[in-house]
Formats: C-alpha cells, sequence, structure tokens
C-alpha cells in the first residue's frame, strides 16, 4: 500500500477518489489550477443517475443520422472544420454501438452504476450534504402514445434486468404532477430512484471540506508538469513541488493529454455542453428534473434557477464557446415552462470526458507504476464519482476490488 498518493483534478471524480484513499490512511495531496468542482463538475445536470444503465450509443438509424447531420439539431451541434480529429474515435463509437457489443457495455455500465445513490448517501450523511439531494428522481415526456408506450417497455426492461424503478404517467397524470408545464404531452417516464442535486458545486466542495477536514491537502498546481521522480511522483504547485508514491490522472476531458507524456493515448474525445438559470414568471415553480424527448435538452431546479442544460456539441479543444444550442434550446425551453429573465450575464460551458466504448478509464495506467486513470465517464461523472473513488483506492491500497474492475482497465486501450 502506498504512503502517500496525489490526486490530479478536483471535480466530483478526483474528490471522490481523494476522499476514499485519505479514509484509507494514505497521505493524499488533491491538486488542481481551479478549486473543487469548477470545471465540468459546476455544470452537468445534477443528476445522481440510478436508471442510467444504458449509455448513450452511437446513433445507426439513417433517419437519425441525417438529421444530425443537418447540423440544426437542438440535442447535437457540430463544427465542421473540428470534424476529423473526431473520426477516428467517432468511428470506434459506432462500432462498438452495434448491438451485441453495446449489450457487453450495457452489462459492466449496469455494475458500475448499481450502488451510485448507495455511495454518495454514505458521503453526504458524512459531509453534512444530505440537504442538497432530493429524492425526486425526474422525468422523460414523451408527445405521442406510440413513443410512450415503446419506453415503457423499455423502462419495465430495465427493472426486469437490472432493478430500475420507474412510474408511469399518461398525460392527466403528468399535467397534476407539473401543473405549471405550458404544453400537452400524452405522458412521461419517471425514474425514481435517481437523486436531484440542488446545487453539484456544493456537493463537491463538501465533500472536498470532508476531505480536508480529515486531513487531506488541497493545493493549487499544473498537472503538465507531473513528472517521475525516482520511483514515484512530482508535481509542481502554487508552495513548491509535491512528491508522492502514486499518482491518479482525474482530469476529465483534460486527462489524456496528460498520459500521452507517458506513453498512453487513449482514443478519448470532448462533448461539449453549456447551462443557463432562469427565473419563473409568477408563483410558478417546477417540482421535477424532466427532458422533453421531441426537444432535446434538460430543465431541472436548481438552487441558482431552472438550469436549462444542453446536449453535446463536437469541437476543437481550443475552440471559443459557441453556445449555439442554447440559443436554440431557450425559445422552445419557455414554450415549456414560464421562464423569466436569464439568471447570468452569459451561459457556462463545460466538456464531457468520453470513451469509445462507453465505459471510464478506471485502473493502473499500462506501463507506468503508480500511475492510475480515472477519467472517460462521459454524462456521468456526478454519478459515479464516489463509486470509482471506492473501486480505485480498493485498486490502489491492495484491498479486494468491490466489484470486478477489468472491464473498465485502461489497458484495453
Amino acid at each position: 500500500m502506498p504512503r502517500s498518493v496525489m490526486v490530479l483534478g478536483a471535480g466530483m471524480v478526483g474528490v471522490s477518489v481523494a476522499l476514499h484513499l485519505r479514509r484509507r490512511g494514505c497521505d493524499v495531496v488533491l491538486v488542481d489550477r481551479q478549486g473543487p468542482g469548477e470545471g465540468a463538475s459546476f455544470g452537468n445536470g445534477g443528476l445522481i443517475q440510478r436508471e442510467a444503465v444504458y449509455p448513450h450509443p452511437f446513433p445507426r438509424a439513417l433517419g437519425e443520422l441525417m438529421r444530425i447531420a443537418r447540423n440544426q439539431a437542438i440535442d447535437v451541434h457540430y463544427h465542421p472544420l473540428a470534424l476529423p480529429g473526431f473520426v477516428s474515435p467517432l468511428l470506434r463509437y459506432w462500432w462498438n454501438s452495434e448491438p451485441e457489443r453495446y449489450l457487453r457495455a450495457v452489462l459492466a455500465y449496469s455494475r458500475l452504476i448499481a450502488t451510485c445513490v448507495d455511495e454518495h448517501l454514505a458521503l453526504a450523511r458524512d459531509a453534512d450534504a444530505m440537504a442538497l439531494l432530493r429524492p425526486i428522481g425526474w422525468m422523460r415526456l414523451y408527445g405521442t402514445a406510440k413513443a410512450l408506450e415503446a419506453a415503457a417497455a423499455q423502462a419495465e426492461a430495465a427493472q426486469r434486468d437490472y432493478g430500475i424503478n420507474h412510474r408511469l404517467l399518461d398525460g392527466r397524470a403528468l399535467a397534476a404532477a407539473e401543473p405549471h408545464l405550458l404544453v400537452t404531452r400524452a405522458g412521461a417516464i419517471h425514474w425514481t430512484d435517481p437523486l436531484s442535486v440542488s446545487d453539484p458545486h456544493a456537493l463537491t466542495l463538501a465533500y472536498a471540506g470532508m476531505f480536508t477536514g480529515e486531513g487531506g491537502t488541497l493545493a493549487t498546481g499544473d498537472a503538465a508538469t507531473l513528472a517521475r521522480a525516482g520511483s514515484g511522483w512530482r508535481v509542481q504547485t502554487a508552495d513548491g513541488p509535491v512528491e508522492a508514491e502514486s499518482a491518479v490522472i482525474a482530469l476529465g476531458a483534460a486527462s489524456a493529454r496528460i498520459t500521452r507524456s507517458f506513453g498512453y493515448a487513449p482514443p478519448t474525445f470532448g462533448k461539449r455542453g453549456y447551462h443557463m438559470h432562469y427565473t419563473l414568471q409568477g408563483n410558478a415553480v417546477l417540482h421535477t428534473p424532466f427532458i422533453d424527448v421531441d426537444s432535446g435538452f434538460l430543465l431541472a431546479p436548481m438552487r441558482a434557477g431552472i438550469r436549462l442544460t444542453t446536449g453535446a456539441e463536437f469541437a476543437r479543444e481550443d475552440a471559443d464557446p459557441s453556445p449555439i444550442q442554447l440559443e436554440r434550446a431557450e425559445p422552445v425551453a419557455r414554450g415549456l415552462l414560464p421562464l423569466a429573465e436569464r439568471v447570468e450575464d452569459k451561459p457556462w460551458m463545460g466538456t464531457r470526458p468520453c470513451t469509445p466504448d462507453m465505459l471510464p478509464i478506471i485502473g493502473p495506467i499500462p506501463g507506468q507504476q503508480g500511475l492510475w486513470a480515472a477519467f472517460g465517464h462521459a454524462h456521468q461523472g456526478l454519478t459515479l464519482g464516489p463509486t470509482t473513488g471506492r473501486l480505485l483506492a480498493d485498486m490502489i491500497t491492495g484491498a479486494a476490488p468491490f466489484l470486478d474492475p477489468t472491464p473498465y482497465a485502461p489497458v484495453r486501450f
């Protein structure tokens, strides 16, 4: 068992890894250029998605591909000049979305996500952060009876195969549940297991506060300075160099930039996303987060207001923000809910770190003693942070992993 570990990246995944390692007796330094939770963990939809046993596959239907290719959609947008850089990982993504291969990914994903709610509750209780976790689930709204019927069949399969609970709401029940909804829909699937987080940044800060309160160290530093130091690792921080026997790369979409320097170049890619908060008119309320399938974005009640979170944007890593999806989504959202003013002057932007087989990268990096990976969680970094932290801490400290880590091993790339 290593006596010292540095964790690079203070998002939900990195904070959770650092906290679990500290609780196992390691001396842990958590290093980031920003404060905890100020990267992608700041801008997610605020859902701990116990129901998300089906990762997002690459679309295979010709009609869906043509819809995306026109580049006019709300849920997907791309910069044409950026597409050459995405060809290789997206082709592998398409290949892994073949039904049999996809089913294997679902099985591995379902095992990883099975304990996500319990893992969060265990940390939130100790961090005095239970008030941030709302056991209200979320809803997916459907405009036609045919679409609702198909969704209900899949929800029943998820309940049968993976123990995922849900409620089926017809149009009348949906209107009663959300009386300020401005549109009529055929109904909704209400996923009842997930937790809704009223402030994802505050939750990450709460876990980080527990980490330091239990003897962990936060440091401001640049992961790009990571280098070998004898049999261990060194990184430069604002307070000088920090050395440790082991290092964990938990930098989200930026992780592969660091691992390439040490001979490990996984075919990861980023999906950018945006969010904006809005007030509601008069005494209107939104009780439960929802995605309107016909619209393609999430609306969620947060401390800051109603958060509109966009889908996926494919752009070069250094490209300026281009919140086209938000501009397309806002007028549609105003037709769904009585939104009032924007809360912020400009939208937030972050990048989701994705892998072509839809599974995160968790475990030892090949050929580099003491270097570990904890990234590639795509849309589920908030959901899977504590689970990843526990699993990786088991491996680093030599304990028996609480689940088989083989499907997520870095060596697969």
